[in-house]
């Protein structure tokens, strides 16, 4: 039942003390701010580090090789060893019921491009028509390769957004247009961008065989790249793929005559596994935000129970008297709790309401490495929310208490 004239007690009570309450209710509202801007910053930071992982398939497994460094079966160390089409096609051929994108890669750096008076150099990937999802790559113009073009051996490419500028800024749609690769001509067929930006935009994908063929490559491959069809849950992705990533490097050791001990000579990485690491980081980072938000808003609280034992020792005489009147214990419990909670309350929520408006206003404009929009959601701001009134009760109940405990008699004689 609302009480009107404890109410008008309570703001007595905070007029006559006006500076006293603002100073513990900003104490209040610097925790709550503190918390809501050190957990806004922690999403900011998944969402960045999610961006991170946008230009690349989340759960892509990639193999590369360099040269051994163990003796193995008389072989000498320091051998280069040399991925292949046939260890390509055997892994695709094995794990086909596995696999949902798959891709060869024949790598040639700093190729020299030509269109009309303009050139360029830049990376040539021969690839599969996969390698479109494998780079979360998006079309502008045109289309990505196809199964044809890596089986005719097609003089087709597909070029970047970036490289279209660059070298083909007076034409709009260049799709049939050729340009001149190493003193080669190729049509281009597409115009492709990519979510992780320019910088992965220095590349010209031409069919497989096509690079091989040009670049003398025979059979020869650099990587190969596969991503795993997804489970039901993270973790069963994450143990499929470690252990599709173990059955690989053992059959490339056993095909290459590499020891199986050995670190060096076949490569692989596994980005499932850097975006587990990546997000344990987060979350840890995230706990720490929330333990040192929490330990401010509780410097707060403590604040709050400091004035209001001030309090009860400055209205000893007058609780004695509410007491002899017949006034009960509760009554004056409740007193007490109700200041402590509305200053905390109100303090509390203008610090809510305050940083989650800097956040809602700056966060869309926070964009540097790893951290991108920090926000918070509704939810947090809930358990914030309950955070504080909890804290506000427990602020103002053991004063209260302490007040309920007076006796009268002891209250009167109070100087």
């Amino acid at each position: 039942m609302f009480d009107i004239e404890r109410w008008q007690e309570i703001f007595d009570t905070i007029r006559k003390n006006k500076l006293r309450t603002f100073l513990t209710g900003l104490s209040v509202a610097s925790g709550i701010f503190i918390l809501v801007i050190l957990l806004g910053f922690g999403q900011g930071m998944q969402n960045g580090i999610a961006q991170e992982f946008q230009r690349d398939a989340s759960n892509m497994i990639g193999v590369y090789t360099q040269v051994t460094t163990k003796e193995y079966k008389g072989l000498n160390p320091g051998r280069v060893i040399q991925l292949r089409d046939e260890n390509y096609e055997f892994v695709e051929k094995l794990h086909a019921d596995k696999l949902e994108y798959k891709s060869p890669m024949y790598r040639v750096f700093d190729a020299s491009i030509t269109y009309g008076k303009e050139s360029g150099a830049y990376s040539i990937w021969g690839t599969s028509p996969h390698f479109q999802q494998l780079e979360n790559a998006f079309m502008s113009y045109g289309r990505f390769l196809n199964y044809k073009d890596s089986q005719e051996k097609a003089k087709v490419v597909v070029i970047s957004n970036k490289i279209h500028r660059e070298l083909m800024n007076g034409i709009e749609n260049p799709i049939g247009e050729h340009i001149e690769i190493s003193g080669l001509s190729f049509q281009i067929v597409g115009v492709y961008g990519d979510v992780g930006g320019e910088r992965e935009e220095e590349k010209i994908y031409m069919p497989v065989s096509t690079a091989q063929g040009v670049y003398n490559g025979a059979d020869r491959l650099n990587m190969m790249y596969f991503t795993l069809k997804p489970a039901e849950t993270f973790e069963q992705s994450l143990a499929e793929s470690t252990r599709f990533t173990e059955e690989l490097k053992t059959y490339l050791k056993q095909v290459h005559t590499v020891a199986p001990d050995d670190l060096s000579a076949i490569n692989t990485f596994n980005t499932l596994e850097e975006v587990k690491r990546f997000y344990n980081l987060t979350g840890g980072i995230r706990f720490f935000f929330w333990f040192v938000g929490i330990c401010t808003i509780v410097a707060g609280i403590v604040g709050v129970s400091n004035v209001m034992l001030i309090i009860v020792k400055e209205r000893t005489k007058e609780i004695g008297i509410r007491k002899a009147l017949g006034a009960k214990p509760i009554s004056v419990i409740g007193l007490i709790l109700h200041e402590a909670i509305f200053v905390t309350a109100v303090f509390g929520f203008g610090g809510l309401i305050f940083s989650m408006g800097l956040l809602e206003i700056f966060g869309p404009m926070v964009e540097v490495d790893y951290v991108v929009n920090p926000s918070i959601d509704f939810r947090v701001a809930l358990i914030t929310v309950f955070l504080l009134i909890l804290a506000g009760a427990l602020a103002g109940f053991f004063p209260a208490y302490r007040a309920a405990k007076i006796k009268p008699i002891i209250a009167l004689r109070d100087e």
